[in-house]
């Protein structure tokens, strides 16, 4: 399923992390616990896109900031993914994540992000030049504490206005961000009402928060739902979509799927409304893994998404 469009796809992570997954049947804290099952990926909200799309058969090409033997870890496991990358060097190591899953409970533990300097920010900020006004740009996850809460917004002003920028963060860098004018955001229910400081419940108050956010500059906006399913909100129309049924195994990393599959379905349609589906199904796909999901899931489940529209 290679895509011909010569279109590029950039995906950006900040703050990357070596994820170390563990599962318990019976954690218990305080006491010495022995994992049923313990494995390590390359983590990252803008990484997890990138290795969609790969499996996908989609290239993209992946920015960031890399450093140490944890460092060498990711690269030489996206190499083994066949994703490109042009991550800028640092001194400290990458950080470690730890996700522990105790009997279906999942508990994140965040690792402490390495120093990044004004000097190597600029070094960042430099290979955004090859960025053209076709191509797709993800700015996802968080922003590690040494760089300012502008660097997203930042990010945006230097690559050309016509880039399709996708934005899935939170905070006041993602409201700069969303004021210097972005394709698409991508909030979830805990996320928007975090935003708006509000209690965000039915879905006449999602599509009222989801035009608030345009007007403040997201031409497009997607909240997802979780097993309610999600709503996007286009320049023209409302849509609502479902969610197809299967086994939940594990939230982790379907967020980044949705964006994903979003990001798959421009490449092969061009507009966000035929490409929305792809986001549902991508999203769901890896939520029935263990893992991210495949190219072969993702596509059996999209006979049993259904789209209407609201408005």
């Amino acid at each position: 399923m290679m895509n011909k469009n010569e279109n590029k796809i950039y995906t950006v992570t900040l703050n990357p992390a070596v994820d170390y997954y563990l599962g318990f049947d019976n954690f218990k804290e305080g006491k010495l616990n022995s994992p049923r099952t313990a494995y390590t990926l390359p983590g990252g909200k803008g990484i997890n896109v990138s290795k969609v799309l790969a499996n996908f058969e989609q290239k993209s090409i992946a920015l960031g900031f890399v450093g140490g033997f944890t460092g060498d870890y990711m690269r030489t496991s996206l190499r083994e993914e066949d994703i490109e990358f042009k991550f800028t060097e640092l001194e400290e190591d990458t950080r470690i994540n730890i996700k522990i899953n105790n009997n279906g409970l999942e508990t994140e533990i965040s690792g402490k992000a390495p120093k990044i300097s004004e000097s190597k920010k600029e070094e960042f900020l430099k290979k955004l030049i090859e960025i053209q006004k076709t191509d797709i740009l993800i700015l996802s996850g968080s922003i590690p504490k040494s760089l300012n809460e502008n660097i997203y917004s930042e990010i945006i002003c230097n690559v050309p206005r016509e880039t399709k920028v996708i934005l899935d963060s939170r905070g006041k860098g993602f409201d700069l961000a969303l004021r210097e004018g972005v394709f698409l955001v991508k909030p979830n229910q805990t996320e928007l009402e975090e935003y708006f400081n509000r209690k965000i419940e039915t879905l006449e108050e999602f599509i009222f928060a989801g035009k608030e956010l345009q007007k403040l500059g997201a031409e497009n906006v997607l909240i997802s739902l979780g097993e309610k399913g999600s709503v996007l909100v286009t320049k023209n129309l409302v849509y609502k979509g479902n969610v197809p049924k299967g086994k939940m195994i594990s939230t982790v990393g379907a967020g980044d799927s949705m964006v994903a599959g979003i990001v798959y379905g421009l490449n092969k349609y061009g507009t966000i409304e035929n490409a929305y589906k792809y986001g549902i199904a991508s999203g769901s796909a890896t939520a029935f893994s263990e893992g991210l999901g495949k190219f072969e899931l993702m596509e059996s489940l999209l006979t049993m998404i259904e789209i209407e529209v609201i408005i």
